[in-house]
Order: structure tokens, then C-alpha cells, then sequence
């Protein structure tokens, strides 16, 4: 990978990736649920994960909107490897924002590249610091690190030799809770295929188990999980909303493409393609703007952050059911993409922080 991607360079390299390598096999990765890890691979190789992370030595500088608009083209084609870069962007913002430079100049060069490859593991956690549910792991304090138990239901974008962040509550200590990076060739450490979903089945999708797992200080990102939740939480946020903005423009390019024979009768359909356009636009350019500056503190950004964010949650699920109904019958097609943007959008809806969530944290803010 160059060292000097412009954002506009990466743009076009990982659209090459998209058509050459991710468009023939999509219905395979929805149907049979096959993880494209050589694709995601590619990506990385094409710049495409290292825009936000300037402490890698890739960038020059932080463009979190690149990075944004990069998983947005990939989730336009296909929404579960869409999902994937979201997970293996987000494991390199935990290390670009790490309080630890270790663990950050050991393993960032690694991710930003598609090298190594990783994974998030932080709906726990983001929801315990709502007051949903509690931390689902514990560690305990020992000579060189912490023993960690517990277990995480779904964390994706995995796999053997995978990383992923995730944090742990300290045994004994009331909330006091430490972030850090886990290796899943670690002992006592298992990777579990628990369960099959209707979408995004091809993920890399796993339960993880944390038996005695002995995490040393050198792979610890930051000691107080609430500061590192606290500087870092916007620009996770951010980044998701690559996801729903693919998957909302794909569903308006198919909705557009059925009026050549139906544009008669689907005139009487609500949200009509170029209606649906003009109100993403103006969500895109909200996000881009709030996406220059992911470190500010203000209470009113963070607000705005999680504002845009049910926005897109919002318009993507409306997209989707136009994209059906303006498709008719042909969208239930087995490989009909209609169908399938219409299981995309709803997970953009309920992945962390859902909507039901979102919606809990914007009441409590007023």
C-alpha cells in the first residue's frame, strides 16, 4: 500500500476492488453466507481502512469522511462486506485513539493495511454505558495483565488470527473498566458459530468465549474504558453511518431503475426515488460535516452525532421498502437485490446503537 493515498485516489482503488472482486460474488456472500475475505483484504491493500488513522503512517492527515464515503460504495454493492470494513475500521480507531502507545505501534500498521485483520466487540459495552445491560466481561487483575472470563454472543469480522477491541469490568472495582485488544489465537480464547441469520450471514460472525484468557498490559488499550469511550465514541458512531448511506443510495438506484416499465402506476407510490435522493443528500452533507471534527466535546455535536445517525437508520429502512414495492413481484426473487437491501436495512437500524437505543440516549440529552 503507497503512503500517500488521497482520498480521491483510495475512492477510485477501492472502486476497481468493488467491480473486479466483490460484484460477481455478492449473491454468493447473501446466499451461502461465505466470508470475502480475500475482498476485504483488497480493500485494505487499496488504502480503504487507513483515512482515519493518521498514526499509521499511511495518511498524511485525519479524513474520517473518506473512510465514510469508502464503506459506503462497498455497502451500495454489498452490505455484509460493508459490515465487515465497518468492523475492521472501527478496530483501527480503537488503536489511533489508544491511551497505550504499545498496543497502538505493535498492531495499527496492521490493521490500516488489511493486513491483519479485526473486529469490534463493543454492543456490550455500549449499551452497559446506557443502562441497557451489563458488562458481559470480567477480569481480573494479575502479575503482567488480567485474566479475562465471560462471554460475547455475536462479534464480527472474525476468524483465526483475527483481532478484535472489546472491554472488560474490573473485578472488584465499581465501575472501573479497561478497553483493550484481544488476539483470537490467545489461550482459553474460542471462537463459537453459534447461530445463522437471514442477512449479513457472511460477516465472519462468532460467539466468543473467554475462559481464564490472560491479556497482558502490552495489548491494553486504555485503563479507564469510560475516557476512552468518552473521546472515541463519536467517530464510532461516524463510521457506521457508511453502512445505511450504501444501502439507501442502492435502493434509490433500484427503485430508479424500474420506471422505465412501471414509472405509470409507481407514481402513486410515497417516497419516490428523487424525493428519497434529495433527502440523503442533505443527510450526507451532515454527516461529512460532523465527521471533520470527531474529537470535539461539545455536548450539542455528540447529540447532533446520534441525531444523524437515527436519520440514516430512518431513510434506509424507508428506501428499502420503496425499493420493493417500486420493484413489485421481481423483488422477491430469490436473488433479486430489492429482497436483499430490504434485510440489509434493517440491520443498519438494529446494530449498536439501534434505534430503540439512539432514540433512549437523544431523550435523556434534552
Amino acid at each position: 500500500m503507497d503512503n500517500d493515498w488521497s482520498g480521491a485516489a483510495m475512492l477510485d482503488a477501492v472502486s476497481i476492488v468493488i467491480r473486479r472482486d466483490l460484484c460477481p460474488i455478492t449473491t454468493q456472500i447473501d446466499l451461502e453466507g461465505i466470508y470475502p475475505e480475500r475482498v476485504i483484504r483488497n480493500i485494505g491493500a487499496a488504502g480503504g481502512f487507513c483515512h482515519h488513522l493518521p498514526t499509521s503512517g499511511y495518511v498524511n492527515g485525519m479524513n474520517l469522511p473518506a473512510s465514510i464515503k469508502a464503506m459506503s460504495s462497498i455497502s451500495e454493492e454489498c452490505m455484509s462486506t460493508g459490515f465487515a470494513v465497518w468492523c475492521q475500521d472501527t478496530c483501527g480507531w480503537y488503536l489511533e485513539n489508544a491511551a497505550n502507545p504499545k498496543v497502538r505501534d505493535q498492531w495499527i500498521h496492521k490493521v490500516a493495511s488489511g493486513k491483519t485483520l479485526g473486529g469490534t466487540g463493543m454492543s456490550n459495552t455500549m449499551k452497559a454505558f446506557a443502562g441497557i445491560e451489563k458488562l458481559r466481561l470480567q477480569g481480573k487483575r494479575v502479575e503482567g495483565g488480567y485474566l479475562v472470563n465471560g462471554n460475547l454472543p455475536w462479534v464480527s469480522n472474525l476468524g483465526p488470527e483475527h483481532v478484535f477491541g472489546t472491554l472488560f469490568a474490573l473485578e472488584g472495582a465499581v465501575h472501573h473498566s479497561i478497553m483493550t485488544l484481544v488476539d483470537c489465537e490467545m489461550p482459553g480464547f474460542t471462537l463459537k458459530q453459534m447461530a445463522h441469520f437471514t442477512a449479513l450471514e457472511g460477516s465472519g460472525t462468532y460467539a466468543c468465549i473467554f475462559e481464564n484468557v490472560f491479556i497482558p498490559d502490552s495489548m491494553i488499550i486504555d485503563e479507564n474504558g469510560a475516557d476512552f469511550l468518552r473521546r472515541s465514541k463519536a467517530g464510532i458512531v461516524l463510521l457506521q453511518t457508511g453502512m445505511g448511506l450504501g444501502v439507501t443510495q442502492s435502493c434509490i438506484d433500484i427503485s430508479r431503475e424500474t420506471e422505465s416499465l412501471l414509472g405509470h402506476v409507481n407514481v402513486y407510490l410515497d417516497d419516490r426515488p428523487d424525493y428519497l435522493q434529495n433527502e440523503l443528500n442533505e443527510i450526507k452533507e451532515a454527516v461529512m460535516a460532523l465527521a471533520e471534527t470527531p474529537y470535539e466535546t461539545a455536548k450539542e455535536y455528540f447529540k447532533a452525532v446520534l441525531q444523524v445517525r437515527l436519520q440514516v437508520s430512518e431513510i434506509s429502512l424507508r428506501s428499502a421498502q420503496s425499493a420493493m414495492l417500486h420493484s413489485g413481484a421481481k423483488g422477491y426473487l430469490r436473488t433479486a437485490p430489492a429482497q436483499r437491501k430490504l434485510r440489509e436495512a434493517y440491520f443498519v437500524a438494529m446494530i449498536t446503537p439501534s434505534m430503540k437505543h439512539l432514540r433512549k440516549e437523544l431523550a435523556e440529552m434534552r
